[in-house]
């Protein structure tokens, strides 16, 4: 059996498409994966902020155009690029085990983030990321930053920016690991919805491929994610709103941490919150709206 994998071009989507790709095969006996390569709209536009270019979908539409069309039987996305609502016509048919969801911070001095000196640039293009960090941090400049993680390092190193914040998971698929300056807790930067997470997409009809799919499937990852984008469902979250969501499993619990502010970053606000582990992914997004209920009632 022959099957078509969709990507973007990047070197991280790239990797860990590739990387998806090679353990699937080997799961499935007699499965050959091709690569089509695809550019998005989030790819092309890199000299603004993705606050202003539009909110989820930037880096998936062109992908699901191509599934659409059955130039591609699965696509590979980072799940903190797929939108809060799928077409019908699609399916999030697997949820491979997920990495560290965690924020980094990559300093050219070695500073970690309470050491940086006062005025020290950061480079961030996510709201989420800046908005938080000037909470810890007021006396931080952020400044905005576009493109993928070699240009990214490269201004640190060039020494435009003191620092920049980057997720630790693509890093990690880079083999980039010994960049990280600190790995930033959880409680004090929340991650992205979704971030270190992969999404494995298909069309909702080809029940041949999601079943191959499925085998790649973990259910922690699953429902930990499902409870995240039940509170991004509830409030809207997208690249025009700091918004953050991280969900754990934690001695038989899932523990949530979730965090929102208004555009302009007026009125942040932020929840935590723990019940027992969710018996099914329905119910951890149940779970996810409620919460965010509260926090928009916050």
């Amino acid at each position: 059996m022959r099957l078509v994998l969709a990507t973007r071009r990047s070197l991280l989507a790239l990797a860990q498409s590739r990387a998806f790709g090679r353990e699937l095969a080997a799961r499935s006996p007699g499965l050959v994966i091709d690569e089509l390569q695809v550019v998005t709209t989030g790819d092309k536009v890199t000299n603004v902020p993705l606050a202003e270019v539009g909110g989820k979908g930037l880096f998936t539409k062109e992908i699901e155009e191509a599934l659409a069309r059955s130039e591609a039987d699965f696509a590979v996305h980072s799940f903190k690029d797929v939108p809060a609502d799928l077409a019908s016509t699609f399916v999030i048919a697997c949820v491979p085990r997920r990495v560290d969801a965690r924020d980094v911070l990559v300093t050219r001095s070695g500073a970690k983030l309470l050491e940086l000196p006062v005025g020290a640039k950061v480079g961030t293009s996510s709201l989420r990321r800046g908005l938080q960090l000037s909470l810890v941090r007021p006396d931080l400049v952020v400044a905005p930053l576009r493109g993928n993680v070699d240009t990214r390092l490269r201004k640190l190193e060039q020494g435009e920016l003191d620092a920049i914040v980057l997720a630790r998971a693509g890093l990690e698929r880079l083999g980039l690991a010994a960049r990280i300056t600190e790995t930033i807790d959880a409680d004090r930067v929340i991650p992205a919805p979704g971030q270190g997470a992969l999404a494995i997409e298909c069309r909702a009809a080809d029940f041949a491929t999601r079943e191959i799919l499925s085998i790649l499937s973990d259910s922690e990852s699953e429902i930990a994610v499902a409870c995240e984008r039940g509170v991004m469902k509830t409030v809207g979250g997208n690249c025009n709103v700091p918004f953050g969501a991280h969900a754990v499993r934690r001695d038989g619990e899932l523990h949530l941490l979730a965090f929102l502010a208004a555009a302009d970053g007026k009125n942040p606000r932020r929840i935590e919150r723990k019940v027992p582990w969710p018996g099914t992914v329905e119910e951890a997004a149940t779970w996810g709206r409620e919460a965010g209920r509260l926090l928009l009632e916050g």
